[in-house]
């Protein structure tokens, strides 16, 4: 079973959605059988809702499953009312990104471009605090709740069965200064660190690379249970868009592959964020 509670919430509504396919009815006809509305239906299936087990009991009967499955699915609705570790830092983890850090956690592969900062997944505490400061109306608490939310998520990718991560980064993100140069050494330095891990694979986008297949950041999540279709996630300053499906996700593939052709191997990325960290140096 899914560790986080976004993770399970979204096992439940795909679930509540399959057995709904294979029954041949609408939305509006389980409502109608059931004396609810569609549209509570709906939202049970795209998990825009929180599920009652008492809920999950009755569509398990009228869908007649078996009681292995309905407790099972009960036993999710229950596990997906509980916090994520992340939440408990209140505020200073906006609702549409919360939803992003609970399918990370769950999260076997995680494959992103940066074209305009580091990775969170590798940012010291001193370079993500800089870019919490600017351009968001947040109090200095809650500055300091954000930044230990992202220094805390990342522990996946040191854990025992830690995702493989796999990050493109321009070189703009390299020679751009977040708070001065001294701060940047420390945070060049970070990246060559996450880059060493087993799990980590970093290549560098350089200026000279021509055309490329990307219009902005994006980040690709994929899943141990092949039940678990791949997400796409790309934020924005207050919001966040999630895409999933055979199309986008297949297209966004091919972008990220186009990425990867047009970026320096591994090897000679770590060459240049070597050069430009002696460039601060200086």
């Amino acid at each position: 079973m899914a560790g986080s509670p976004t993770a399970r919430r979204r096992r439940l509504s795909i679930e509540l959605k399959k057995l709904r396919e294979k029954s041949g009815l609408t939305c509006a006809q389980v409502g109608e059988a059931l004396d609810w509305s569609g549209s509570k239906v709906n939202r049970m299936e795209t998990g825009s809702g929180r599920i009652q087990p008492s809920d999950i009991d009755a569509l398990c009967r009228f869908y007649n499953t078996s009681d292995e499955l309905r407790e099972f699915l009960k036993s999710l609705a229950r596990l997906a009312k509980t916090r994520g570790w992340w939440q408990v830092h209140g505020s200073g983890v906006p609702e549409w990104f919360s939803i992003y850090i609970g399918l990370e956690q769950d999260a076997s592969t995680i494959r992103q471009y940066q074209c305009e900062l580091l990775p969170g997944l590798m940012q010291t505490t001193a370079y993500a605090s800089e870019l919490h400061k600017t351009g968001a109306h947040m109090t200095p608490a809650d500055i300091d709740r954000a930044v230990r939310v992202r220094l805390e998520r990342q522990s996946i990718l040191t854990r025992p069965e830690a995702p493989d991560a796999w990050f493109i980064v321009n070189e703009g993100c390299l020679r751009n200064v977040i708070g001065d140069r001294a701060l940047m050494r420390e945070q060049l330095e970070r990246a060559l660190e996450s880059a060493e891990l087993p799990t980590v694979t970093l290549q560098i986008l350089p200026f000279d690379s021509g055309t490329y297949p990307a219009t902005g950041s994006f980040t690709m999540l994929g899943f141990p249970d092949p039940e678990d279709q791949d997400i796409v996630y790309r934020d924005g300053i207050t919001d966040a868009m999630y895409l999933e499906g055979e199309h986008h996700v297949r297209e966004y593939t091919r972008a990220f592959d186009g990425l990867r052709a047009a970026a320096l191997s591994p090897q000679r990325s770590t060459e240049l964020i070597k050069t430009v960290l002696k460039e601060y140096a200086r």
